[in-house]
């Protein structure tokens, strides 16, 4: 049976058990109390009611998570998440509107809450065990008018990646790229034993210092590799992540930009897993991580 005619995209008998046997492997879990699995069934469909004493409310799997409140039937949820993780470059708001059925407004918003159950920076510090750490900046759009006859990327949103050679990858969204609005990003996310790798941008040479190596190479003397000395891998991150942005979303706002991020860096960081099995680790984010409209810019960009 080919994946997408699988039964939990279908109906939503299915779509509840599927996410059941996902997100409770040991039995329901109350999101009020926390007990697990003594709960039982009630007559309604895919409705629990917590067995403990001073608890006893009633849940489903959605509860809690980004599924909540949501109008939209669960199997098209599913069936999102799975198209999302299974397109290499992102799959477009316009798109999903179209092969699920529902309006653009409520695509984009999907998208959006898919974007958000896939944030999450990942256990420990980038390098702990002494490993390389690539970091580098990119540029993206425009944040605001440049000034004639300016140069450099001063007008551009700018992102700042980290990633562990062999590891994850951490992308953050930042007003200016300096070496003070740097080196806390760096201290908080990169143990101090790691071996930092960066170009010669003069941004990294003083916090650089604070790490066990700081291996630099000189891209303005076309040197891109000295030894394993190198930015090679966070540059080929930069390639996806550009290649998503140009040629799926071409305009992305700039206070949307970090879940644009958030999702090409799951996407890096499960790489080599199957589609299957990167639509299922997206779905266990799903909980603590509602999204409502209230006080979210719904701006279509």
């Amino acid at each position: 049976m080919s994946t997408i005619n699988q039964p939990h995209f279908q109906n939503e008998e299915a779509a509840f058990q599927y996410l059941e046997t996902l997100r409770w492997p040991t039995g329901p879990i109350c999101p009020k109390c926390g007990v697990i699995n003594h709960a039982y069934a009630t007559k309604k469909p895919h409705v629990y009611r917590c067995a403990e004493k001073l608890c006893r409310k009633d849940f489903t799997v959605r509860v809690g998570t980004i599924f909540e409140d949501s109008k939209l039937p669960l199997h098209k949820w599913l069936f999102a998440f799975y198209l999302m993780c299974a397109s290499k470059k992102g799959i477009s708001s316009h798109q999903l509107h179209r092969m699920l059925d529902v309006t653009y407004k409520t695509a984009w918003f999907m998208t959006h809450r898919i974007r958000e159950a896939m944030s999450g920076t990942g256990p420990g510090m980038l390098g702990g065990n002494g490993d390389p750490v690539e970091v580098d900046e990119t540029y993206w759009g425009t944040s605001s008018e440049k000034p004639k006859g300016a140069r450099g990327y001063e007008h551009k949103m700018k992102l700042v990646s980290l990633v562990e050679r062999g590891g994850t990858k951490q992308t953050y969204h930042m007003p200016k790229v300096t070496a003070a609005t740097l080196r806390p990003v760096l201290k908080a996310k990169v143990a101090a034993n790691a071996r930092l790798m960066t170009d010669e941008a003069k941004v990294y040479t003083k916090v650089g210092r604070e790490f066990a190596e700081h291996g630099v190479v000189h891209h303005s003397a076309k040197e891109y590799a000295r030894g394993d000395v190198t930015t090679n891998t966070v540059e080929s991150s930069f390639a996806l992540l550009k290649r998503g942005l140009y040629g799926t979303f071409h305009h992305v706002g700039e206070q949307h930009l970090q879940r644009y991020a958030n999702e090409f860096d799951f996407r890096w960081n499960h790489r080599k897993t199957t589609d299957v099995e990167r639509a299922d680790a997206a779905l266990r984010g799903i909980g603590g991580k509602r999204l409502t409209y209230k006080g979210f810019n719904l701006s279509l960009q």
